[in-house]
């Protein structure tokens, strides 16, 4: 049986909205994806300890810990607290330490560093150069 003509315009309505909802619950039934293993390439970048100025006047203190030529932790002086940050390996490769008990995530890269609140993943100091 053909709808009427008038309902027409409402099935062009809803089928590009079905075809959306079922893509939606098919992506919510995806498996997220693992970690990436500690053994997979992690890039190791010979940073500076010290006072890091970043924007907005935020300044960090970065303290590394050096095992074997690898940097697997850092120490961060922010905001009148210190908090320990364990390396944690990126799918980037990019040298990544985390505090999982404050949430605090600090990313290295090679012409500065990124403090993150982890939990939002939203950034706290950006564009933090050594003083």
């Amino acid at each position: 049986m053909r709808l009427p003509h008038k309902h027409s315009g409402l099935t062009h309505l809803l089928l590009p909205a079905l075809v959306a909802f079922s893509l939606a619950l098919t992506a919510c039934g995806t498996p997220a994806k693992p970690p990436p293993k500690a053994s997979a390439s992690q890039l190791e970048l010979r940073l500076a300890s010290g006072s890091y100025n970043c924007e907005h006047k935020a300044r960090v203190q970065v303290e590394r810990e050096i095992r074997d030529r690898v940097t697997y932790r850092i120490n961060i002086g922010w905001n009148g607290n210190n908090y320990r940050l364990e390396r944690d390996p990126s799918y980037s490769g990019l040298p990544r330490f985390e505090d999982s008990a404050s949430g605090l995530v600090w990313i290295d890269l090679p012409w500065k560093g990124l403090l993150l609140d982890g939990k939002n993943n939203k950034p706290l100091a950006n564009e933090c150069r050594p003083a």
